[in-house]
């Protein structure tokens, strides 16, 4: 189904005036409290929900399933993703009153980046259907490579390549005081002696960035698996990435015990792979090849989905009761951030968290 211009430019008017409201929210530095960053989810999620009916009423049933499937699989790709911003945060020791300002300027880079991956894909889906094949089996790489990578130390992202880039090119001012109140205070770049550089937190902002490119190499063939409409891969990938920052305050205490969501990503993820392959295989090689619904593989992605934050959530819970009995502390926090320093990180915050910087192959080498 063809989107008018209208559409295009009254959802992108829409998106921009979202993001804007999220640069006004966040103009001052703050520590985002848990109520704060609950109101935001509630009203992001409930926005990207109105969006898929306002879908199923002017585009059918098909679009408005495609938009929800595809949601879900890219709001899960963002949980997943929070655990890298978890690490990152933690290992520059990111002030808590600064973190929603470098979150930030990680979703409107992914937003940038992906609606230029979207494009890009179109345009080669459209002239060649067997990057149909191509897709599904990087996909079912990036599942084994999810699985196989599943608890390994996390890379220390002082080493990341953005880093090193950043170093090499730009005056770096290192002490620009972390205190509130500073005139420094907050700021991506400054002038020392009339000599203009940048400061630590921009170095934090391009390893998000750098991280927000590779993640976009598994988001977009995952998406152009459940639809090929332009319109709802965008719309999803928006929506999903909008209450990014909101849901990572939100999530902060609770992504230790998400230690099954790794697997559950996997399977979803090579089970888009072989439906991209049977797509290919039932268009242009032979008909009578079955493909699978849309339904179906939102029913796929919801099951999975609940079954391993259930189990998640069951294992921890077994494990801290364990630990309780025998003495431990089961008060200490899986990820400590705040102006403490880099090492501020225990349990997953520095074993599971990034497990996923190092999925996808060379995700946090980018």
């Amino acid at each position: 189904m063809t989107v008018p211009f209208w559409a295009w430019a009254a959802t992108i008017g829409g998106i921009i005036v979202l993001v804007g409201i999220d640069i006004w929210h966040a103009r001052s530095p703050h520590e985002v409290s848990f109520r704060e960053a609950t109101l935001w989810s509630v009203i992001y999620v409930a926005v990207a929900v109105v969006f898929g009916v306002i879908l199923l009423f002017t585009m059918g049933t098909q679009s408005g399933t495609e938009y929800f499937a595809g949601y879900l699989v890219e709001k899960s790709l963002s949980v997943d993703n929070l655990f890298i911003f978890a690490v990152i945060l933690g290992q520059f020791a990111v002030p808590k009153r600064h973190q929603q300002k470098v979150l930030l300027w990680g979703v409107i880079g992914a937003l940038v980046m992906r609606a230029i991956f979207i494009a890009i894909g179109a345009a080669v889906i459209s002239a060649f259907a067997f990057v149909f094949v191509i897709f599904g089996l990087f996909l079912m790489y990036t599942a084994w490579t999810l699985i196989r990578q599943h608890g390994q130390e996390p890379k220390d992202m002082h080493d990341n390549r953005a880093v090193k880039v950043v170093r090499r090119f730009v005056t770096v001012h290192e002490d620009q005081g972390d205190h509130e109140g500073e005139s420094d205070d907050g700021r991506l770049t400054s002038r020392v002696n009339g000599k203009w550089g940048v400061t630590p937190l921009f170095i934090v902002v391009a390893v998000i960035l750098s991280v927000d490119l590779v993640f976009a190499l598994d988001s977009i063939p995952a998406i152009f698996g459940i639809t090929q409409n332009s319109y709802i891969v965008f719309t999803a990938n928006a929506f999903a990435l909008l209450g990014l920052r909101a849901l990572y305050f939100l999530l902060v205490g609770l992504l230790d015990r998400l230690v099954h969501l790794s697997y559950g990503l996997a399977f979803i993820l090579a089970f888009i792979g072989v439906k991209l392959i049977l797509l290919y295989l039932h268009e242009d090689v032979n008909p009578a090849i079955p493909e699978i619904p849309t339904w179906l593989s939102l029913v796929v992605i919801v099951a999975t989905l609940a079954v391993v934050t259930v189990t998640s959530l069951m294992s921890t819970r077994n494990a801290t009761k364990e630990s309780a009995d025998d003495g431990g502390d089961d008060d200490t926090p899986a990820v400590t951030e705040g102006e403490g320093s880099a090492g501020g990180q225990d349990g997953r915050g520095t074993q599971e968290t990034t497990t996923d910087s190092e999925q996808t192959g060379s995700r946090s080498q980018s």
